[in-house]
């Protein structure tokens, strides 16, 4: 039987030196994505060469990342609900060096494939807007297959705007069939603000909330509030939703990557809640989004 919310990790629960969080091989029962998470004062974190591939994101800030013998800037953004930002592939084999100012993460994917490393500009990001009416979300692909080539790593972040819903409706991917479905472990980073042009008092905490429940493949059971920095894993099972409250915007980093030797995202609805997609044709998306740059009043402040 699956423990409640034992695949959930608050922020700095799974701290380790200069990280803020390392999710790694590590972990029992985690083999086939990584991420760390950092905050940087003008300092730097470093990464060995190894047999694992990574893609640098800032969250909040601009950095330079040291790679290959060249130097990577990151022009960044100033914070995760300020669109879409430019982001670093680095290629297996390789180590880097990131230094600056603010959040920097690192998804992380064990590989010996060797891919060439590449800078994806911001104006590059393909953005996506998904689902429709309180479905909405914006989705950033800078690491899909359709727009990165890389070894094992599916990598995507999800703005959801105050009062939406998404990983919804609750879907899986934790078996392998042919044309339908991908086993593909997920990494889910989070991060919470005021919602976009409301004014918040000091001390107020941000937060949304996210669900797993059990498939054929394993038990899972979380159900938890989730605020900025926090971590929840998805080995296995029915994921979703993530909800955004009335007053807060909730933004997610997702990473992905299994054992299979296709790099491919397909998911299986849980048949209960399939039909939930066929209402989004009757409906318009929202308004609000997409979320581009120069939001007015997050202004960084998304701790």
């Amino acid at each position: 039987m699956a423990l409640s919310n034992e695949w959930f990790f608050p922020r700095e629960s799974l701290a380790d030196g200069p990280w803020e969080s390392v999710v790694d091989s590590t972990l029992p029962g985690w083999q086939h994505t990584g991420l760390r998470v950092a905050e940087l004062a003008g300092g730097s974190v470093a990464l060995a060469a190894g047999d694992v591939e990574r893609i640098v994101v800032p969250l909040a800030g601009s950095f330079s990342v040291d790679h290959e013998g060249r130097s990577t800037q990151l022009a960044g953004r100033s914070n995760v609900f300020d669109g879409p930002t430019d982001v670093l592939y680095v290629g297996a084999g390789n180590g880097l060096s990131i230094s600056g100012t603010g959040r920097v993460a690192v998804a992380e994917g064990p590989t010996g494939i060797r891919k060439p490393s590449v800078h994806i500009p911001r104006e590059a990001v393909p953005v996506e807007l998904r689902g429709a009416g309180a479905a909405t979300r914006q989705v950033h692909n800078f690491g899909t297959p359709a727009a990165l080539d890389a070894a094992s790593l599916i990598v995507c972040e999800v703005i959801t705007p105050a009062g939406n819903w998404s990983s919804h409706p609750a879907h899986k991917h934790d078996e392998h069939v042919d044309g339908r479905e991908s086993q593909l472990e997920e990494i889910y980073y989070f991060e919470a603000a005021p919602a976009r042009g409301l004014s918040a008092p000091a001390g107020h905490d941000a937060f949304g909330t996210f669900a797993t429940y059990g498939s054929p493949a394993g038990a899972i059971e979380t159900n938890a509030l989730v605020r900025t920095g926090d971590i929840a894993l998805v080995p296995f099972g029915y994921h979703g939703p993530a909800v955004a409250p009335p007053e807060y915007d909730l933004y997610y980093l997702n990473v992905m990557a299994g054992p299979g030797e296709e790099r491919v995202w397909l998911v299986s609805d849980d048949p209960r809640q399939a039909w939930l997609r066929d209402t989004w044709a009757t409906k318009q998306q929202d308004g609000r989004l997409p979320y581009l740059p120069a939001a007015p009043n997050h202004g960084g402040d998304t701790r």
